[in-house]
C-alpha cells in the first residue's frame, strides 16, 4: 500500500476508533447508488495500486507468478541458438531484459489507471457490485485495454532499450535467420511484451478484488466495508 493511502486508512480508522457510534451509524446507514460507486472506485484504486506496486517493484514480473515467458516462436530462436558462442544463455538472459522492462513501465501505469477509474459511471455500480468475483476487474478492462496499451506500448518499448533487449534480441534473431533452412524471424519484441504485462496487471487487480470481495479483513476501511458488505452471502 502507498504512503498517502496507507496515511488515510490510518487517520479514518484513528476517527472511527474515537467515535465508536459514527461508525456504526456510517456502517447501518441505507446505501445510495453513488455509496456503492464510491466503494468500488476505492476498491480499485486500492487493487491497481498494489498491483502496480508489487508488478514495478524489482522482480515484479521477473520472479513471480506473473513472470514474462517468450512465445512458443521464440523458443526456436533460444533452442537454435545454445549451441553458438555468446548466445548460450540466451533464453534467461532476453526473459530477465523483458521482464525487467515490464517492471520498468509498470511504474507509469497507475495515472492512466486512475483516470479510468475516476471516469467509472455509476449507473453500472449496483451491476457490478453484486455481480462476479471479477466484475469490478473485467469492466475496467472492457474500459481501458485499448487506451491502457496504446499508452503503454512506446513506455514498454523504451523501458526494453533501456534494459538493452531489443537490440539484445534482434542480434539473437538475426543471428537465428543466418542458420541455413530456417524460416525468417521477426525481431519485434515491445507488442508481445506489452499484451502479457497487461495480462499480468488485471490477473493481479483481479486478485485484489477477490480477496476485497471474499475476506471481510482486507476491506480496510469503513465504506469497503460498508459496501461489500451487500454483497456478502446473507
Amino acid at each position: 500500500m502507498s504512503q498517502l493511502k496507507y496515511s488515510i486508512t490510518v487517520i479514518m480508522s484513528l476517527f472511527f476508533m474515537a467515535c465508536p457510534s459514527s461508525l456504526q451509524d456510517f456502517l447501518e446507514a441505507p446505501l445510495s447508488t453513488a455509496d456503492i460507486a464510491s466503494g468500488l472506485k476505492e476498491a480499485l484504486n486500492l487493487g491497481t495500486g498494489e498491483a502496480v506496486d508489487f508488478l514495478s517493484a524489482q522482480d515484479g514480473y521477473y520472479k513471480s507468478a506473473y513472470k514474462i515467458l517468450l512465445p512458443e516462436e521464440a523458443r526456436k530462436v533460444t533452442d537454435k541458438l545454445q549451441v553458438i558462442p555468446g548466445f548460450s544463455n540466451v533464453e534467461e538472459i532476453i526473459l530477465e531484459k523483458i521482464n525487467r522492462g515490464a517492471e520498468d513501465a509498470a511504474k507509469s501505469v497507475g495515472p492512466i489507471f486512475l483516470d479510468a477509474i475516476k471516469g467509472m459511471s455509476i449507473s453500472d455500480a449496483l451491476n457490478i457490485l453484486m455481480g462476479t468475483n471479477d466484475a469490478a476487474t473485467t469492466y475496467l478492462h472492457r474500459q481501458t485495454y485499448d487506451h491502457l496499451y496504446n499508452e503503454f506500448q512506446p513506455i514498454v518499448l523504451n523501458s526494453l532499450n533501456k534494459f538493452n533487449a531489443v537490440q539484445y534480441w534482434g542480434d539473437a534473431v538475426n543471428s537465428y535467420n543466418k542458420i541455413p533452412f530456417v524460416n525468417d524471424l521477426n525481431p519485434q519484441l515491445d507488442d508481445y511484451v506489452v499484451h502479457e504485462a497487461l495480462k499480468g496487471l488485471f490477473a493481479l487487480v483481479a486478485q485484489k478484488e477477490l480477496g476485497i470481495r471474499t475476506d471481510i479483513s482486507q476491506r480496510v476501511t469503513p465504506l469497503l466495508q460498508r459496501v461489500f458488505k451487500k454483497q456478502d452471502p446473507s
